[in-house]
């Protein structure tokens, strides 16, 4: 299979609950959540439910993707002048609950991951640029085509629009997928209070 034959759609409000559990499957191994939620049967229950607030915030603000049919996988987009997320957005997406699900600790790995996070993006990505703030793939699917296919729609657009996209990955062989695609390293570096190492990544414009 290839990303030319994977058909990808919005999704539609009743399948957000099957993307975050989608999304919690295809990212439980990342290092990144290793390291906030380091304990498995915690981690298990509680990034279905922000991973459903993540897609729900950017099916209402941005745009989101699926595949067609089954969900299969899910790409979650940022839009140009959007970043960052509204705090007003976040909240209504149910993320007024993140300190409740995930603790104090696991709130403070959170928060650190994200200030670094955001203070890298804000100096490396110009003001107008598309965010792909999550994209993940079913486990047993990855590899084919899906995640390519997934991404497509907005590399695309951003191509036509002359817009920079910006991507962060603590998964070393999403740097070659995303490098594919046309993205580049442009920080390679340790999250701050023992986080995971990070690699933040931006693609020009193409054509």
């Amino acid at each position: 299979m290839t990303a030319a034959t994977v058909e990808t759609v919005p999704p539609a409000p009743s399948q957000m609950r099957e993307v975050g559990e989608v999304l919690a499957r295809a990212l439980h191994d990342d290092p990144h959540w290793l390291w906030i939620l380091p304990d498995e049967s915690r981690r298990t229950q509680v990034l279905p439910w922000f991973m459903k607030a993540c897609a729900r915030y950017c099916q209402k603000h941005g745009v989101v993707h699926t595949t067609a049919g089954k969900v299969e996988g899910a790409a979650l987009w940022i839009p140009p002048g959007k970043y960052p997320p509204s705090v007003v957005g976040m909240i209504l997406a149910g993320m007024i609950l993140v300190p409740v699900k995930f603790g104090r600790a696991a709130l403070g790995r959170l928060m650190s991951g994200v200030n670094y996070a955001v203070r890298l993006h804000k100096r490396d990505a110009p003001r107008r640029h598309w965010y792909l703030s999550t994209l993940g793939v079913e486990p047993p699917r990855q590899g084919q085509g899906i995640g390519s296919a997934l991404i497509q729609p907005v590399l695309a657009r951003a191509d036509a629009e002359g817009l920079v996209c910006y991507v962060e990955t603590e998964k070393e062989r999403n740097v070659r997928f995303y490098r594919r695609h046309g993205f580049e390293v442009v920080v390679e570096s340790d999250v701050p209070n023992g986080g995971p190492h990070m690699w933040t990544m931006r693609r020009e414009p193409q054509g």
